[in-house]
């Protein structure tokens, strides 16, 4: 056999493996968060306070988990019909803010948890500063909000 058609036929089986891998990776199922373990059950001030005091290390426990938060929920964020943010206000921290030059450093953040579509309904009927059981795929923090995706409410 020459050498150039050696070279073409190893190149095309190659690029066959190559087109499986790919994919089979790109259409893995993703992970069914509502019904998956959950790995943490904490309440949602512990967690914020973790995240405050060492983002990296909560992090490398937390972030990509699946964790189950309570406490008592704040208000609800709805920009939209499929879209429904669950929000716990965390309290504002002003026991440090003399010693701080940053003018932000009081400021308490939010735990956002973006529910699952056919938990939108449920979500928009619950009363602000009562207490829930949110289950979600935590995302680790964006500014000073925790980010919590695929929640539903847990019963």
């Amino acid at each position: 056999m020459k050498m150039w058609l050696k070279v073409v036929l190893v190149l095309v089986v190659v690029g066959i493996i190559a087109a499986i891998g790919l994919y089979i990776y790109i259409n893995k199922p993703n992970k069914d968060i509502e019904t998956a373990k959950t790995e943490y059950t904490l309440k949602a001030d512990d967690i914020y306070k973790e995240y405050s005091a060492n983002k990296a290390k909560a992090d490398s426990l937390y972030n990509g988990k699946v964790i189950e938060i309570s406490g008592n929920f704040s208000k609800i964020d709805a920009p939209s019909d499929t879209l429904v943010v669950a929000i716990f206000t965390q309290k504002q921290d002003t026991t440090n803010k003399a010693k701080s030059d940053d003018p932000f450093a009081d400021l308490g953040g939010d735990i956002r948890c973006t529910m699952l579509q056919k938990y939108i309904a449920e979500t928009k009927k619950l009363v602000p500063e009562t207490a829930v059981k949110i289950k979600g795929l935590c995302n680790g923090m964006n500014g000073a909000d925790l980010i919590f995706e695929k929640c539903s409410i847990v019963k």
